[in-house]
């Protein structure tokens, strides 16, 4: 049975990190004395679910979470430094803490390490969340017990509807662009202007325009969707946009 360790302390441990060329020590006071501190853990560096979907949310809403109190957002997985370092520049997560619990001495003692030497990992971290207040556990979202590596409460959407369940989250912007696009540049110079991250494909490296007619409808670029609605070219994204703004005011 997993340990529910709400109202409790973290443990205290020391945690050997590697940062420019030194090996440095960091310590469970360094993480949380004094700060309001998310905490994810997962099984592993560079496996499928913790790679494509828990660090990339919590990297995505950690504007939303810092803009609702919280000082940092730390990831602990039971690796060692080196493959931290390299998974966290692998993911380009920029506004996450990578932390190795190499010997699984701070996941221990949370309660949370589990067997998983039937895939050849040893022992690991079982998949969680926790909210942490000066050092002390306020809340954690613990995944199931069952067969496998569930994900479905100890992700980044679930503790920031807990921390403000009327928290405002950023947008999930999609843009189709073209090398040369004058409009294109145009859309993304509005988007950068009203503060909003996108995600580009250009067409011609991973998309044809046969693609985007699929996608949207139409042969023109750039095209703009916003959370699964297609908005359409850069003059449709300024009207949204005006609207958008009209309506916040």
């Amino acid at each position: 049975m997993l340990e529910n360790r709400e109202g409790k302390q973290v443990p205290q441990v020391t945690f050997k990190v590697r940062r420019d060329g030194q090996w440095r020590e960091i310590s469970s006071d360094d993480l949380f004395a004094g700060k309001t501190v998310v905490v994810f853990s997962l099984p592993g560096a560079f496996t499928p679910t913790c790679s494509s979907a828990h660090v990339p949310r919590y990297n995505e809403l950690a504007g939303a979470l810092r803009a609702n109190g919280v000082d940092d957002i730390v990831c602990i997985s039971v690796n060692d430094t080196f493959v931290m370092n390299e998974w966290s520049k692998d993911q380009k997560a920029e506004n996450i803490n990578f932390i190795p619990d190499g010997n699984g001495d701070f996941t221990r003692q949370m309660g949370m390490l589990v067997d998983k030497q039937d895939l050849g990992f040893g022992e690991r971290s079982w998949r969680y969340s926790m909210l942490v207040r000066d050092g002390v556990i306020e809340k954690m979202f613990i995944e199931p017990e069952v067969p496998g590596d569930p994900y479905e409460v100890s992700d980044a959407d679930t503790m920031l509807s807990y921390i403000n369940p009327q928290a405002s989250k950023p947008a999930d912007i999609l843009l189709f662009t073209r090398e040369g696009c004058d409009y294109c540049a145009k859309a993304k110079r509005m988007l950068r202007e009203h503060g909003m991250d996108f995600e580009e494909v250009r067409l011609g490296e991973a998309v044809s325009l046969r693609g985007v007619r699929a996608a949207s409808g139409s042969d023109a670029v750039p095209q703009v969707f916003v959370n699964g609605e297609r908005i359409g070219d850069s003059e449709a994204l300024e009207a949204w946009l005006r609207a958008r703004d009209t309506q916040a005011a």
